[in-house]
């Protein structure tokens, strides 16, 4: 037999890597000759790399680049295909983890996400992918883009790195002295929210405070995202107002689309085209996909629809292991999952049940088999 493992994470609880071993070693106690393939996800944040790394091979590559703040560090990124591909995680060098203690969205930078757009161009990659999630940062990815030698210029015309407070100081955006490292480079952007580049529901205004903003920030900060739009749109010739996702990573997802000419695709569709998902889920038997929890946000085509989505085309059986389930889930069954697993045994709050989800999920899976086993014709 042959299972495809493909879950997200069980946010709190397991990463997407923890889960797929937990669920090969049900498999094979159950199906010990089981050809088991291992696809771990992640949502562009944090672990994305790990995640790809996991799922394909490659290698870590490390750069010294500039933190949240522009002090030296250093960052890495994953190398896949032989050095074809390369992955990036914004937040390896403006991630919130990095500034604990110390949050500013109007000061931080994603200059160092330019830097390591950079390095991986400068090793031959022909394309690079983009996880964008858990950022520290409010700047448009005019830090990345200024790494990458696009030149703002203040009313004075002198040239200078806008961070979040100084966006609306930015007078010209001259692209002229882009990188030419970076021509011919395929950018993706893995970018899971459809949030605006500013507004209400717009970078500043959603995740600003979670970012250390107070509410005069974000007004600042938001009015700094629509004058930048503004000069985008008369000195690049570029409209992002309609743009789903602009506002991903403090509207570092604007900042790819203009700076980069990069493509924001939702992530579980550059995972599945990244590893051949079609292709390997030709020849299986079983697909096992999840989360952490299945509801009406799931069923927007995150992890588990995405996976359903692929798999129908092919007529293959989707099994959805999930730490609960709430709401309506007729769309999941219409949309390609053939069934939903839920592995608490026991009605107890989050609090207590997190702490047994390693034993439930074992125990979720190893009844899965064994029904999965009971099923099969007796020789």
């Amino acid at each position: 037999m042959k299972f495809v493992l493909i879950p997200d994470s069980f946010k709190g609880t397991m990463t997407s890597i923890e889960i797929c071993q937990i669920l090969e070693e049900s498999i094979h106690r159950r199906f010990s000759e089981a050809q088991v393939r291992s696809i771990p996800v992640a949502d562009g944040g944090e672990g994305t790399v790990d995640a790809f790394l996991c799922a394909l091979g490659g290698e870590t590559i490390e750069a010294a680049v500039a933190g949240p703040y522009g002090e030296p560090m250093t960052a890495a990124y994953g190398l896949l295909d032989g050095g074809e591909t390369a992955v990036i995680e914004m937040a390896a060098c403006a991630g919130l983890p990095l500034v604990e203690g110390r949050r500013n969205p109007g000061l931080t930078t994603t200059y160092g996400v330019g830097e390591l757009l950079l390095d991986a161009a400068r090793r031959g990659v022909r394309r690079i992918i983009v996880g964008l999630g858990g950022s520290a940062t409010n700047d448009g990815g005019c830090g990345a883009a200024a790494a990458a030698g696009i030149r703002f210029l203040d009313s004075s015309g002198e040239v200078f790195h806008p961070t979040g407070a100084t966006l609306k100081d930015i007078a010209r955006i001259d692209d002229s002295a882009r990188s030419p490292e970076l021509t011919g480079v395929e950018i993706l952007t893995m970018c899971d929210i459809d949030n605006p580049m500013h507004g209400p529901q717009g970078a500043a205004y959603i995740f600003g405070p979670q970012k250390g903003a107070d509410p005069a920030m974000v007004r600042d900060l938001d009015e700094g995202l629509i004058h930048l739009a503004g000069v985008i749109r008369r000195d690049l010739g570029r409209d992002l107002s309609k743009l789903p996702g602009a506002g991903a990573a403090g509207a570092m997802g604007a900042g790819m689309a203009a700076f980069f000419g990069s493509t924001l695709r939702q992530g579980i569709q550059i995972v599945l085209d990244t590893v051949e998902f079609d292709r390997l889920i030709s020849d299986c038997d079983y697909i096992l996909t999840g989360e952490g929890r299945i509801d009406s946000q799931s069923l927007r085509g995150k992890v588990v629809m995405g996976v359903a989505g692929r798999a129908k085309a092919q007529n293959k059986p989707v099994l959805v292991i999930a730490g609960g389930a709430d709401g309506d889930l007729e769309p999941a069954y219409a949309g390609g999952v053939t069934a939903i697993f839920t592995i608490n045994r026991l009605p107890e709050p989050l609090e207590v049940s997190r702490y047994k989800s390693r034993e439930n999920l074992a125990a979720t899976a190893d009844n899965i088999l064994r029904l999965i086993k009971a099923a099969l014709p007796v020789h």
